[in-house]
């Protein structure tokens, strides 16, 4: 087997990037992250395709829309013709069959930070969007903020943000907004994304275990959380979440200025009331002045009102005005497949979510059953991600489910590659939240879940699907065989 022997060190990230590109390809395309690098790669002018095993929306249907090919199966064959960059996502393996290829044939190759720092990073001031939860909502936050104020920023965000409709802008200011993710960065580089953005700003929401794939303790984790905070400048901030016992722990060795900001009463920005009326969210939020800010969003549950405030904060510490904060927070419309609305059929309202931890699980639950409190709320979790199919959180999942009426969770797909003594088990979380007096069911797959969603349903509820993938497209599925047929309106 081709070895790829060595990773190129961060310090020479200038010069393995060869001087004349006009064909790159992205191994892993239909990652987040790696279809917003595309896009923009496409909209630098140079030639973009990519390659990954599968294909759903939101980004197939994005990456489609921009005109990017994308090629089913990671096969040597895609290699030709030979493109003069390849960008590595880390869903890609050192024995990738592309990758094999890429090595006797010698192509230059980077890994996605790599590559968001030479192309798109450049010469801009970074705020970087870092912590085990709220990333995504917390820096579609952030940009919309800094749009609204008129400063033109670029971002990169592992989510497609209504207000834009895509999860990147190249920018025409000085700040760039970056999601700041925990995972490893390439099969050849085993630390953290975060590691290479290099902050002049950190906004760090949260620290759990997570990532049961490629950390074997919570410890590992802080540690590389420790490291991150390290890297913010002492000219620069650290915007951080006083309610998270952890994160208070991280940011005793800041270097720079640290704000917090939380419900709790010691908390520099502090949220201290919210309600919830049709639809909206009315929050309060307290500034080190004293001064209260009366904000209205659409967003619903406490930790979406947390990452508000974080944005607040920040928006404050950089001068922007009241107005634009105020403006930006009524007219942000969310990111797709958070909370995300697909529509209303037979009386019975069904919302999409990428939750997929156990304490996302339970805070979207939350919430979603606090924005309507009259409903029956039906909750569906696919346990799909790395984690949630291993047994890790089999206990905490059977906590996650209280705020729900009715449960349907499938059988984890792809175990082989887990060893049975480590495999979460759908049929063992149903039993325990019977034990505590909840209707679940399990079903053997997502395709099962259908005809069960049809039978048990009925007006005035609320489905709820969970997954960081797409069941198959099921939720879409369900919304459309509620919809009349023809038949139905004679």
């Amino acid at each position: 087997m081709t070895q790829i022997s060595r990773f190129h060190p961060l310090s020479q990230e200038h010069n393995f990037v060869p001087s004349h590109i006009s064909l790159v390809h992205l191994m892993g395309v239909c990652g987040t992250g790696m279809a917003g690098l595309a896009g923009a790669l496409k909209e630098l002018g140079y030639q973009v395709r990519g390659s990954d095993r599968s294909a759903y929306p939101p980004m197939s249907t994005f990456l489609h829309e921009l005109g990017i090919p994308i090629l089913m199966g990671f096969k040597a064959q895609n290699l030709a013709p030979r493109p003069d960059l390849v960008v590595i996502g880390n869903v890609v393996s050192r024995d990738n069959p592309e990758v094999q290829r890429l090595a006797r044939l010698k192509i230059p190759f980077v890994s996605f930070p790599q590559a968001l720092n030479h192309f798109v990073m450049q010469e801009t001031k970074r705020i970087v969007i870092a912590g085990t939860h709220g990333k995504t909502t917390t820096s579609s936050l952030m940009a919309w903020l800094l749009q609204t104020a008129g400063l033109g920023p670029g971002f990169m965000i592992g989510g497609i943000p209504n207000n834009f409709m895509k999860g990147f802008q190249l920018g025409k200011g000085h700040y760039f907004v970056i999601e700041g993710d925990e995972y490893d960065t390439a099969f050849f580089d085993k630390g953290p994304k975060f590691f290479h953005y290099h902050p002049d700003t950190l906004i760090l929401t949260s620290i759990e275990y997570d990532h049961a794939d490629i950390y074997n303790s919570l410890e590992q984790i802080v540690a590389n959380f420790q490291k991150l905070v390290g890297l913010v400048p002492p000219k620069g901030y650290i915007i951080a979440n006083a309610d998270d016992q952890i994160v208070s722990n991280v940011i005793r060795s800041a270097k720079c200025t640290v704000i917090t900001y939380g419900a709790c009463a010691d908390a520099d920005w502090r949220l201290e009331q919210v309600e919830t009326r049709k639809g909206l969210s009315l929050a309060k939020i307290r500034s080190p002045q004293g001064t209260q800010l009366s904000i209205s969003i659409s967003l619903y549950g406490k930790h979406n009102l947390a990452n508000l405030t974080a944005t607040v904060a920040l928006g404050a510490i950089m001068g922007l005005s009241e107005a634009s904060i105020l403006k930006a927070a009524e007219t942000f419309r969310g990111v797709k497949r958070r909370q995300e609305l697909l529509g209303e059929a037979r009386g019975i309202l069904v919302l999409d979510d990428f939750a997929h931890h156990p304490t996302a699980v339970r805070e979207t639950i939350s919430a979603v059953k606090e924005a309507f409190p009259q409903r029956r709320l039906v909750a569906v979790f696919e346990p799909r991600s790395n984690s949630s199919r291993r047994n890790v959180f089999q206990e905490q999942y059977a906590r996650s489910f209280d705020a729900a009426d009715l449960i349907m969770i499938p059988e984890p797909r792809m175990l082989e590659s887990i060893s049975p003594d480590q495999r979460f088990s759908s049929m063992r979380l149903v039993q325990d939240l019977k034990r505590q007096g909840k209707p679940a069911y399990c079903v053997p797959d997502s395709e099962a879940l259908l005809p069960l969603l049809l039978e048990k349903t009925r007006s005035r509820d609320v489905v709820l699907f969970m997954s960081n993938g797409d069941m198959d497209g099921l939720p879409g599925r369900f919304l459309e065989s509620l919809q009349p047929r023809p038949a139905d309106s004679t």
